[in-house]
């Protein structure tokens, strides 16, 4: 039995702006409208980022749940929303842990490098992930590179997770242009994505996000796409729209006999509570 394909969508991220896409959702509202738009394309979670007055990225509880309200007006509970911890070189450890502790989204995304960077707060996000469990507050850990993955499979087998199935991103790529050694990196990662015994996911940057989809559609993995990595269709021609990557996800589903996900199917199969 094949495991349904869950498509998650990056609408926005924490750096891209209008002038880059004419179509990037930021305030609640577009947020919104960009979550009706995905939910019926296909997409089952919406990884959330909110910005601030300016546009720059934000960990503001107040801005989250203004955004979180305006979409659940919108789609109710049949799209989760994964909020972001992401630094950006802006926010500490103990500020991102703060910030899921306010809001107690149903989701959230934690960068193991920045949640624990040593075996010093191992101690701390072992408390915080017990914490995560008792709030019903479901984590996808990322993971940029194969010594990231090599840490997360030792801290499982370590029980750090109270979880032997959880949920993990993995990054393909950088922002920056890619280069030899950055594409050595992600193809070690994407080997490893290959013998994991955890559910993951995968994202891409720009034209890369096509050989992330398949990858993961023929791999039994699940996929992460959007404007936060990629707004390109081709070399010349940005993306019409939010939807259009998520068709091509439903495509190479299809090419794998894979049913796409649900929120219903994820809330289901990837119930972090599970040991």
């Amino acid at each position: 039995m094949t495991t349904p394909f869950i498509i998650m969508s990056a609408p926005n991220g924490a750096r891209r702006q209008k002038s880059d896409h004419p179509s990037l959702p930021l305030t609640p509202h577009e947020l919104a409208e960009c979550a009706e738009e995905i939910m019926a394309a296909g997409a089952s979670i919406l990884h959330l980022h909110v910005r601030d007055n300016q546009g720059a990225h934000s960990l503001d509880v107040d801005r989250y749940r203004a955004a979180i309200t305006a979409i659940r007006d919108v789609v109710g509970d049949d799209l989760i929303i994964q909020a972001t911890s992401e630094a950006v070189g802006q926010y500490s450890r103990l500020e991102q842990i703060d910030m899921v502790k306010q809001l107690k989204p149903e989701a959230v995304s934690l960068a193991l490098r920045e949640l624990v960077p040593s075996e010093d707060e191992l101690s701390e996000f072992a408390d915080f992930i017990d914490w995560m469990r008792r709030e019903n507050i479901f984590p996808q850990y990322i993971l940029y590179d194969e010594a990231d993955y090599r840490r997360f499979h030792s801290y499982l087998e370590r029980g750090i997770f109270q979880n032997d199935h959880p949920f993990t991103l993995c990054v393909l790529g950088r922002y920056q242009a890619n280069s030899s050694a950055q594409d050595a990196k992600s193809e070690a990662l994407k080997l490893c994505t290959t013998e994991a015994k955890f559910p993951w996911a995968v994202c891409g940057f720009g034209l890369h996000e096509i050989e992330a989809i398949h990858h993961a559609a023929h791999h039994g993995g699940h996929i992460r796409v959007g404007f936060e990595n990629n707004i390109w269709k081709d070399k010349k021609h940005l993306l019409s729209n939010h939807s259009e990557m998520i068709t091509q996800c439903k495509k190479a589903a299809l090419k794998e006999n894979r049913t796409i996900a649900t929120a219903h199917d994820v809330r289901k199969t990837l119930d972090h509570k599970k040991g």
